[in-house]
């Protein structure tokens, strides 16, 4: 099997105070990155993803333009898909046709396609509890097939509270570029594989992900910062899925 590396994470969450408990730096949303044409019709889920995606290709200097993705969300356009699904009652109201554009759950796939003129392929998955591991999973299997970099973003953005309250209380996205290349490498990587837990997960990190699912890379993000090696717990549910790194 092939070595899988992470050049780069980046993070951007607007509640700053969501990351200072686990000691991570990220940022609010950049909306000078998306042209004013595509910002009106993006929702907060793009926004914080592309933030994220961007801020990690610059960390890692790589081409967005040659980089294929995994985008991995719960939710996805849970507002927007919201949205429509109320009017839906109404026989007099006509569905926007951006909206339903937007309700897919690869938009932002797709912008971050056209905003970077990215013709590399592009997945979006969902996978309930299980989707940061699911998506690091994608990642990995996608890399053992072709050599060069992958993008992967594991996004959620608010939820309206009456639809499955803790869920989507806070807003949150991560991206990490991977490589087959250890060229300025922070790390390697493991397959995502199912393991025994050797530790009560932490408390703190278990909360944060039953209010936002993305969350869930937290543990990945702090090794990296902190330069640790060891199992890292990719969720928190049923069977846990773990990867091995190594710095």
């Amino acid at each position: 099997m092939r070595k899988i590396y992470i050049k780069s994470s980046a993070i951007c969450c607007p509640n700053a105070e969501v990351l200072t408990q686990f000691e991570l730096d990220g940022s609010d949303v950049d909306k000078t990155l998306i042209p004013a044409v595509m910002r009106r019709r993006t929702s907060l889920t793009s926004k914080m993803a592309i933030t994220a995606a961007t801020h990690a290709c610059e960390k890692a200097n790589v081409n967005p333009e040659k980089l294929p993705s995994v985008f991995a969300s719960l939710g996805g356009e849970i507002q927007v898909t919201d949205a429509l699904c109320r009017l839906l009652p109404d026989k007099d109201e006509l569905l926007s046709p951006t909206q339903f554009h937007n309700s897919v759950h690869n938009t932002t796939a797709g912008y971050w396609g056209i905003l970077n003129h990215c013709q590399k392929p592009a997945t979006a998955i969902a996978a309930v509890d299980d989707g940061f591991a699911m998506g690091l999973l994608e990642s990995w299997s996608q890399l053992q097939q072709t050599s060069g970099d992958l993008l992967l973003v594991c996004y959620d953005e608010l939820w309206p509270q009456y639809l499955a309250a803790p869920i989507g209380k806070i807003a949150f996205a991560c991206a990490l570029v991977l490589s087959t290349e250890v060229d300025n490498a922070l790390a390697i990587i493991s397959v995502p594989e199912i393991k025994p837990v050797e530790k009560s997960l932490n408390k703190d990190w278990c909360d944060l992900v039953n209010s936002a699912p993305a969350t869930a890379a937290v543990p990945l993000l702090q090794a990296l910062k902190q330069q640790e090696s060891g199992l890292i717990p990719l969720n928190i549910n049923a069977a846990i899925w773990h990867t091995y790194l190594q710095n």
